[in-house]
């Protein structure tokens, strides 16, 4: 198998508008092409080596707290190894019919005899919305390397079931050696004889200008912030005060609706739209909660874990209508249940910290304080937001983020010299 050199991660994100009268047919048509996700006729996304994830679901048309209209959405999110730009273009050349009939149901698709690839590729990037923060579990890992490195592990497997009459008479270190000679002569394993790549130097030096930058910036302002973050405490604790914040119980149809669509695999995804509390006040906050997510999501929590929670793989925040709504939607291991503890117990002040912006969550205190905290309030606004997602792809739905990294531990091990001890601790990694 050729080995890839490294990439860096993206999120991509096309919203597109829903033709009226077309969303109950197209809900129909992705209920199909959910049944099976990676080799449909339409859009076939096991056919995409870069896709780690993708989904598509349907946003209802609605009205904001102001009871102006919100129209119906087709989102469409894949999480993909860089560049972008190949991936849409596979993406066109692979599933360009399949695009003509789904995104057909919306306003401004090209309805001309023969829709061009160009006309297609347009209309993709015409509807691309940037994320305001975007989460990766391990910036670089390739799905390439993932799945590389889960074959190692069921090779290695494999030699020590067959070796197993002799390996009570080998310590740890026989034990690595041996697994390194199997590699050695492998064809198969060729790739692993070489460390994991990096992403790209030009990415690396980007991040590195951006850890710094950031910072430097917020120095420059500190003046001006010292002298308005009172003012902005003071309308904070006030609205914390004062902002409804009812307790909005999910419909059990709805709940049930979901739960068909969960524990399929080792991963599961939610997808969730809310309305933003009205004013600039509280889209300023929520920008600048997830301008800080975004910033500890590329510098701090890319290697394993965000705050403590190691079950994400990727994750992503959407504004979308002008700032009125956002769009929350994450792939992670375990059950929702689980997943909602795991944030609760870990990340309450960070889930306070974006979310207390939105219609109907718990009420904050400073922000971060208390919310999430009132666990059924939080679990019921949760569900209540949860989308129905009929298509979603995993390119690997066998292996947990624990899995992986596990699998990347034990491809680093084959490299360098190791103590006994530290072999006895690789081995147990097998």
């Amino acid at each position: 198998m050729r080995t890839n050199g490294g990439a860096n991660q993206v999120a991509l994100t096309v919203i597109a508008p829903i033709k009226p009268g077309q969303q109950d047919a197209l809900k129909r048509l992705l209920e199909d092409l959910g049944e099976n996700p990676a080799d449909n006729p339409l859009i076939p996304f096991g056919q995409f080596s870069q896709l780690h994830f993708a989904r598509l679901l349907v946003l209802d048309e609605t009205t904001d707290l102001q009871r102006a209209p919100i129209p119906a959405y087709l989102v469409f999110l894949s999480d993909v190894d860089a560049p972008l730009d190949r991936y849409l273009d596979r993406l066109v050349d692979v599933a360009g019919a399949g695009l003509d009939r789904i995104f057909g149901h919306c306003e401004g698709y090209p309805t001309s005899p023969t829709v061009t690839r160009a006309q297609r590729l347009r209309y993709l990037r015409t509807h691309m919305a940037k994320a305001s923060a975007a989460y990766v579990n391990t910036v670089g890992r390739t799905v390439e390397q993932v799945r590389q490195e889960a074959q190692l592990r069921e090779a290695i497997q494999q030699f020590l079931d067959r070796s197993a009459p002799e390996r009570p008479k080998w310590d740890a270190l026989q034990v690595r050696a041996a697994i390194r000679k199997l590699v050695a002569r492998e064809e198969s394993l060729r790739w692993a004889r070489r460390p994991a790549p990096l992403p790209p130097l030009s990415f690396r030096i980007r991040e590195a200008l951006h850890l710094v930058a950031v910072p430097l910036a917020g120095l420059a302002v500190s003046p001006a912030l010292l002298v308005a973050l009172p003012v902005g405490a003071v309308m904070l604790r006030r609205r914390e005060r004062t902002d409804p914040a009812p307790h909005l119980k999910p419909d059990p149809a709805h709940v049930l609706a979901l739960a068909e669509l969960e524990d399929r695999l080792a991963q599961n995804q939610f997808s969730g739209v809310g309305l933003l509390k009205p004013g600039w006040f509280r889209w300023l906050v929520a920008s600048a909660a997830l301008f800080l997510v975004d910033y500890g999501a590329r510098h701090i929590y890319n290697r394993g874990q965000l705050a403590g929670v190691k079950t994400i793989h990727f994750a992503r925040w959407v504004m979308i209508d002008g700032g009125r709504r956002l769009i929350f939607a994450s792939n992670y291991d375990g059950s929702l249940e689980s997943y909602m503890d795991d944030f609760i117990d870990k990340v309450a002040w960070g889930l306070n910290a974006v979310f207390s912006n939105g219609y109907g969550y718990p009420r904050t205190n400073w922000l971060v304080f208390d919310g999430a905290k009132d666990e059924q309030a939080f679990k019921d606004f949760l569900r209540c937001h949860q989308v129905r997602t009929p298509v979603w792809y995993s390119a690997y739905g066998h292996l947990t983020a624990r899995n992986i990294e596990n699998n990347a531990r034990i491809r680093a091990g084959l490299y360098g010299k190791m103590s006994a001890a530290e072999a006895e601790e690789w081995v147990r990694r097998l």
